[in-house]
């Protein structure tokens, strides 16, 4: 009887947290948006209080006006922040809420390397990625301890419990689920990018300028937290023609940001 209430409150589980990227890739989101929102909220207000912010207006208004421009395709209100960080970074919360680090804007040569950059950290956040890690994390603790109440994995239910939660999560599950993201992400951004105005070839060149950095040395943590794969600007390349369509569509429709460095 408990095998057969603990499988179905599996299955149940599964099928009630299935959800949809907007790539239209399946995904496991099992927290609610809300939870993850509050804590997307409360990770940037530390943030704030706990990091200097620029007092530089140029690079708050240079930050605001791409971010704004990629923001208006999404929907919402998005509160954007200058840290006085020389590290190359940026980042974006669920929450609405959009770090960027000075660094990174002396990096830039243009409005569309950092579109590129705050487009893919939008993207993340469209995709629900930091959700998917939550559930993913979440649903790992309770297969275990499920299996550990259930006291015996030498049974059908115990090996099932143990491929699909356990061995499935550490090698199959969790961690390719990286690169996936980081692929998603990519194919968002330089979307998102696109139908704002921007021009989405940058995108190449912001992560080819990423690289050049890296190799002189330069604190790049975005490259730590953002897995830096060889098919990155392949997979760009590959979306690019589509990419080019959105810009153009986006510049008839008068969507041309001017957005001065």
């Amino acid at each position: 009887m408990l095998k057969k209430l603990l499988l179905s409150t599996a299955v149940s589980l599964a099928l009630a947290a299935c959800a949809t990227s907007p790539t239209g890739r399946s995904q496991f989101i099992y927290m609610s948006d809300n939870q993850v929102d509050q804590m997307g909220l409360q990770s940037f207000s530390d943030m704030k209080s706990k990091n200097p912010i620029t007092q530089n207006p140029r690079y708050s208004q240079f930050a605001s006006c791409v971010a704004q421009a990629i923001t208006q395709q999404t929907g919402g209100q998005w509160e954007v922040v200058v840290f006085e960080d020389e590290t190359l970074n940026a980042f974006a919360l669920p929450g609405n809420k959009i770090g960027v680090h000075t660094g990174l804007i002396n990096l830039v040569d243009n409005q569309d390397q950092l579109a590129a950059v705050i487009g893919h950290e939008v993207g993340h956040v469209l995709a629900r990625h930091s959700n998917e890690r939550l559930s993913q994390e979440t649903a790992v603790s309770t297969g275990l301890s499920m299996v550990q109440a259930v006291s015996q994995p030498q049974t059908a239910l115990g090996q099932t419990a143990l491929g699909l939660l356990g061995v499935g999560a550490q090698y199959g599950v969790i961690l390719p689920f990286s690169r996936v993201h980081e692929t998603e992400a990519d194919t968002i951004g330089v979307d998102l990018m696109a139908k704002a105005g921007f021009d989405p070839r940058q995108s190449v060149n912001l992560w080819l300028k990423m690289d050049k950095a890296a190799q002189g040395g330069q604190p790049i943590e975005f490259m730590s937290t953002h897995p830096s794969h060889g098919s990155r600007i392949e997979n760009l390349n590959q979306h690019m023609n589509q990419a080019l369509q959105m810009q153009q569509q986006a510049r008839n429709n008068g969507r041309q940001p001017h957005c001065s460095k």
